[in-house]
């Protein structure tokens, strides 16, 4: 009979994803531990912010009831990500480090906690859309990539939130299926606000005025050119062109188009730049007019073309009776057009945004990982 065993787990990031994260984990660790055949305990050593840390210096359990509290009362620093790799490192058990941030210096020693045998879950787009060196040197570390006797990572969540985007496109290309093109709406932002500005059937409100909604609801970032830009689509298709077999430099190495007017650029901030937007309402409506003669709605959108090596990310007009312009709500839709599957795309459908969804990805990475874990 197995043995029982344990596994460390060390988590970075208790914001929005990180919060709905520790809350499953809390759920899995009480579930693992009961486990009549073979128990796993997981014991969270450390909890970090980027203001402050949780751990012991001696590796013992922190408290996942009471991890609010406990962080809030603590006056300790966050470790450097080398700090945190050579804490690891010494840990008595198998490590697995989650990293709930999209910080791009803790995405860049990825490599080095995998050389150490510390594996890694995470949303974290900038570890796998940064520069092709990186995204290299992260595979050849990894134990599921090239590397030998390193730790494992999963990153599904960096894609679709809690949808099954990453897997699917990986099975596709192991089996051997031929991938031709990928086409969808990869933002939930950017899918509630054109299914608000042009809806089928008509209507929908200035684009400011939608922008401005989107934002109240909590559907933007903080500062809504974060979105408008299309650089978070262009991260998300980086990341499944390089799966599909492209080797794209980088998300700024394709044409992306952005919705901020050129006048509106130097905007010192999102307020103001809000304050303006109204201002440049006309190209948008005229946008909207020209589609809605030809019976489309027009849709923000990303797309690899693998056959011809081609990525993009901008607007598109869509027939109404296409999928991706019946999208509700802030739902991403992902089309795989592929040799097996024909003329009708295997199409991947749903919430795209938010933070259990987001965290459900990461917490199905983490049981992946402790299968593979002896």
């Amino acid at each position: 009979m197995p043995l029982p065993r344990q596994v460390f787990i060390a988590v970075i990031g208790a914001g929005g994803v990180g919060r709905c994260f520790l809350k499953q984990l809390h759920y899995l660790a009480s579930h693992l531990c009961r486990d009549s055949s073979a128990p796993t305990y997981l014991s969270l050593i450390l909890l970090s912010t980027s203001k402050k840390c949780l751990r012991n210096p001696d590796y013992r359990s922190l408290h996942l009831d009471t991890w609010e509290q406990d962080l809030a009362a603590s006056s300790t620093a966050p470790l450097s990500p080398e700090e945190l790799a050579e804490y690891l490192a010494h840990a008595p058990n198998k490590v697995v480090l989650v990293d709930n941030t999209s910080n791009q210096a803790l995405a860049d020693a990825y490599p080095l906690f995998l050389h150490k045998g510390i594996s890694i879950v995470t949303p974290n787009k900038k570890a796998f859309s940064s520069n092709y060196d990186l995204w290299k040197s992260i595979f050849s570390a990894a134990s599921n990539g090239n590397g030998h006797g390193g730790g494992y990572v999963f990153h599904e969540s960096s894609v679709g939130a809690g949808l099954p985007v990453i897997c699917t496109l990986k099975e596709l290309v192991e089996t051997g299926d031929e991938v031709r093109k990928i086409e969808g709406v990869f933002s939930g932002t950017m899918s509630f606000l054109f299914n608000s500005f042009m809806p089928v059937g008509g209507g929908g409100g200035p684009f400011s005025a939608e922008v401005k909604k989107a934002k109240e609801l909590g559907y933007t970032e903080p500062d809504p050119r974060d979105d408008l830009n299309g650089l978070d689509v262009a991260r998300k298709l980086t990341i499944l062109a390089r799966i599909a077999g492209l080797e794209v430099e980088s998300p700024t190495s394709f044409p992306v188009q952005s919705l901020i007017p050129k006048e509106l650029e130097g905007c010192k901030s999102g307020d103001e730049f809000l304050e303006r937007l109204g201002e440049f309402d006309g190209k948008m409506e005229e946008l909207k007019k020209q589609a809605a003669a030809e019976g489309k709605v027009v849709r923000f959108v990303g797309s690899v073309d693998v056959a011809k090596k081609e990525v993009k990310v901008g607007l598109e007009k869509f027939d109404a009776s296409h999928p991706i312009a019946a999208l509700k709500g802030s739902d991403n839709i992902i089309s795989f057009y592929t040799k097996r599957y024909g003329d009708n795309p295997l199409i991947i459908q749903g919430a795209g945004a938010g933070g259990e969804v987001t965290a459900m990805g990461v917490t199905a990475d983490l049981i992946k990982v402790l299968r593979l874990l002896h």
